[in-house]
């Protein structure tokens, strides 16, 4: 019999492609993914897998271009958000139909937050594109979900690595994916400013007049160089990252694996191969060290 794994996906944007790495060498090792738990990215990626087509949403994903992703992007200049993600995922749902979580073959929770009541939600039953949805509202990025009388942002807001939701079996193993980890990264040696002049030239000045727009409505701290948008990036991601320690200290994996926050920007979608392959690294490392113990 094939060893069960319980497998825990985190939050992280475009850093949660590593995701798919980690499935793909988990189950070319014979493991057998028998529960997921995801947070906004790793609902997204997890919920695909459980429901048979991660396959297609990769096949998918890697034919994107940058304008490609660009065009996705329906932007929208609202209070509670400068992105509505509606359209990307009605684009994923043409060659991935939504299910019942409950029928799946997987079993899977997707964790978000009920904004309104402060609390975390657990979604373990109804639309797989639901849940998804919900769980990937990303604060001041992503408009929240609205569903009666609950507004839906993002799960990993309380819990970005949920170790403590997900499902488990006797006998099973835990492992968890932080795609957000405070740890050292080497750089890539291509010029960022190349790709974004490159962008900028696909997007004939849209990307530069959408950033004037967001300039106002987050205009740059003369004292700090990065900017106040950045600014509050950079804090809340440090604050994650002491969420998920204390998370991981109270429901510890069995195997932990991290991918550097510093390798890839929440929205480098573009960099798709780079993380996956990244992802299918780390997790063979990492399961050759359990089996030599």
């Amino acid at each position: 019999m094939k060893q069960k794994v319980a497998l825990v996906l985190g939050s992280g944007g475009a850093r949660g492609a590593a995701h798919i790495g980690v499935i793909r060498e988990l189950v070319a090792q014979g493991y057998e993914i028998s529960s997921i738990a995801g947070s906004s990215m790793g609902a997204l990626v997890g919920g695909i897998y459980a429901a048979g087509k991660l396959d297609e949403y990769e096949t998918w994903l890697l034919s994107l271009s940058k304008i490609d992703i660009f065009n996705l992007v329906d932007f929208t200049l609202s209070k509670s958000g400068i992105i509505k993600a509606d359209k990307v995922l009605k684009e994923i749902q043409k060659f991935i139909p939504d299910q019942k979580i409950e029928d799946l073959p997987v079993k899977y929770a997707a964790v978000a937050t009920d904004f309104n009541n402060k609390k975390e939600v657990v979604i373990t039953n109804g639309s797989l594109f639901e849940a998804i949805r919900a769980s990937i509202s990303i604060p001041m990025i992503i408009t929240p979900l609205q569903k009666n009388d609950t507004l839906f942002v993002d799960g990993g807001v309380l819990n970005p690595v949920p170790t403590n939701r997900v499902s488990r079996q006797e006998g099973d193993i835990l492992i968890a994916v932080d795609v957000g980890a405070q740890i050292p990264y080497e750089k890539s040696k291509i010029d960022a400013s190349q790709n974004w002049a490159y962008f900028e030239k696909l997007t004939k000045g849209k990307l530069k007049r959408f950033q004037r727009r967001l300039s106002k409505l987050f205009p740059a701290n003369n004292h700090d160089k990065r900017g106040y948008f950045h600014l509050v990036v950079d804090t809340a991601h440090l604050m994650l990252s002491q969420i998920t320690d204390l998370t991981l200290k109270i429901d510890p994996p069995d195997i932990l694996i991290q991918i550097s926050i510093e390798s890839c920007g929440t929205f480098d979608f573009y960099k798709a191969v780079e993380q996956i392959e990244l992802g299918r690294e780390l997790t063979h490392n990492n399961i050759g060290q359990l089996k030599n113990q």
